[in-house]
C-alpha cells in the first residue's frame, strides 16, 4: 500500500515544483527500506496492542482454564508455575500485526497473496481448535481428522495453483535439495507432494513445539530470520546467480512479509516470555508454522526448512515415535512402551528434571546452529 502510493505521488509531482521536495519518497522502491519498515512497524503495533489484546482475552475468559498435558499422570518436577488461567488465543494479535504490516508495506504479488491467505486459513483453523478448547474445558479440541483435511486441501489448492500459473510452475515441477544446483526430481506428481507436505508438517511441527513459554515463538523468529535472507537473496538475480539458488521473481517481497512476521513475533515474545501472560494457542502456532512452509515453497526451498526448522523436526519426529512405537509395543506385548518420558521432546526434558527456561533456552542453541547450517547450504552447491 505504502509503495503504491508513494509511486503515485511522485508520478504525480513529476514536472512540477513538488518534484525534488518529493523525491525522498523513492526510498520506497528499496526491498531493504521496506523490510526495516515492516519490522519496526509490526514490533510497535504487537507492543502496543499486546496488553490490550490480554485484557481483552481475560474479558472473554479466553483463557486455559484445563490441565495442562505436561502436568497431567503426575506433577513436573522442573514445572514452578502453573500455566492454568492463562489467557490464548494470542495468536490474534500476530496475525493481525502481521498481515496488516504486509499489506502496508509489501508491494502486492501473488506470492504475497498466496502466503496471506494461507496464515488467514490456518489462523482460522486454529481459532476453531482453540475455542473448541476452551468451550469443552478439556484441552480435546478440533477433531485431527478436520484439521488434518483442511490443511490438506489448502496445501493442494496451493500446489495446483502454482502449477497451472505458467510464471510459478517450475516451483512444482522441478524438485530443488540443498547442496545441489540442479532440480534432482522433475515430476508434477512428486513436486505436489512434496509442497502438500511441507506446508502440513510445517504448521503441526510448530503447533507441537508451542508447549513451553517463549518455546515456539523464539525458534520461529530464528527460522523467519534465515528465510528473511534466503527469500532477498532468491528474489534478487544477480545474488540467486552467484549462489547458484533457484531465483524467484516477486520472492523479494515476501522479505517485507518475513520482517512483518519477526517484528509480531519479538512483540509477542515480550509478553509470551516466562512466565507468559499469554499463550499464541493454535490461532498463531498453526498460522505460524503454515507461513513458514509456504514460504519454504514460494522460494524453491522446501527441504531447507527442515534443516532451518530442525528443532520443529525433532519435536514433531518425537511424537510420530512415541505414538508409534506405543501402538506397536501394545499390539506386540500388550502393554505399550515408551521411548521418551514424554512427547514432544521438550516435556521429555522437563520430566527428566530440566527447568522450562533451561529447556527452552537450549532449544533456542540448537535452533541457532540448524539455522547456521541451513544459510551454509546457500555456498555449499
Amino acid at each position: 500500500m505504502l509503495y503504491s502510493l508513494s509511486q503515485y505521488i511522485l508520478n504525480a509531482a513529476q514536472g512540477t515544483p513538488w518534484q525534488d521536495p518529493l523525491s525522498g519518497l523513492r526510498v520506497f522502491q528499496y526491498i531493504t527500506f521496506r523490510t526495516a519498515g515492516a519490522a519496526v512497524t509490526a514490533l510497535g503495533l504487537s507492543l502496543f496492542f499486546g496488553s490490550r489484546i490480554i485484557r481483552w482475552l481475560q474479558r472473554l475468559k479466553f483463557g486455559q482454564d484445563y490441565a495442562d498435558k505436561a502436568e497431567e499422570g503426575g506433577s513436573l518436577i522442573a514445572r514452578v508455575l502453573s500455566k492454568k488461567g492463562t489467557p490464548t488465543m494470542g495468536g490474534i494479535l500476530i496475525v493481525a500485526v502481521m498481515d496488516l504490516t504486509a499489506v502496508l508495506w509489501a508491494q502486492w504479488n501473488t506470492l504475497v497473496q498466496l502466503t496471506l491467505l494461507s496464515v488467514l486459513v490456518f489462523a482460522g483453523l486454529g481459532f476453531y481448535d482453540d475455542y473448541a478448547k476452551i468451550t469443552k474445558q478439556s484441552g480435546a479440541g478440533a477433531a485431527a481428522k478436520i484439521k488434518l483435511a483442511v490443511q490438506g486441501a489448502l496445501g493442494l489448492f496451493i500446489a495446483i495453483y502454482l502449477w497451472r500459473l505458467p510464471s510459478t510452475k517450475a516451483l512444482i515441477t522441478d524438485v530443488m535439495i540443498p547442496f545441489y544446483k540442479y532440480p534432482v526430481v522433475s515430476s508434477a506428481a512428486v513436486g505436489i507432494l512434496v509442497t502438500v507436505l511441507t506446508i502440513v508438517g510445517s504448521s503441526n511441527a510448530v503447533n507441537l513445539t508451542d508447549g513451553l513459554d517463549g518455546l515456539a515463538i523464539g525458534c520461529t523468529l530464528i527460522v523467519s530470520f534465515v528465510f528473511l535472507i534466503v527469500t532477498y537473496l532468491s528474489g534478487n538475480a544477480m545474488t540467486a546467480k552467484y549462489l547458484q539458488i533457484p531465483h524467484v521473481i516477486g520472492a523479494g517481497e515476501l522479505t517485507v512479509f518475513c520482517a512483518a512476521m519477526i517484528g509480531a513475533g519479538l512483540g509477542f515474545l515480550w509478553f509470551n516470555c516466562h512466565p507468559a501472560k499469554v499463550f499464541m494457542g493454535d490461532t498463531g502456532s498453526l498460522a505460524l508454522g503454515g507461513a513458514l512452509g509456504i514460504i519454504a515453497v514460494l522460494i524453491h526451498q522446501p527441504f531447507l526448512l527442515v534443516i532451518a526448522g530442525g528443532v520443529f523436526v525433532a519435536e514433531a519426529g518425537s511424537v510420530m515415535i512415541q505414538t508409534t512405537y506405543f501402538k506397536y509395543t501394545r499390539m506386540r506385548f500388550g502393554q505399550g512402551r515408551r521411548i521418551f518420558l514424554m512427547s514432544p521432546l521438550h516435556h521429555h526434558f522437563e520430566r527428566k528434571g530440566w527447568y522450562e527456561s533451561q529447556v527452552v533456552t537450549r532449544f533456542y542453541i540448537l535452533c541457532i546452529l540448524c539455522a547456521v547450517v541451513a544459510l551454509g547450504t546457500l555456498k555449499i552447491r
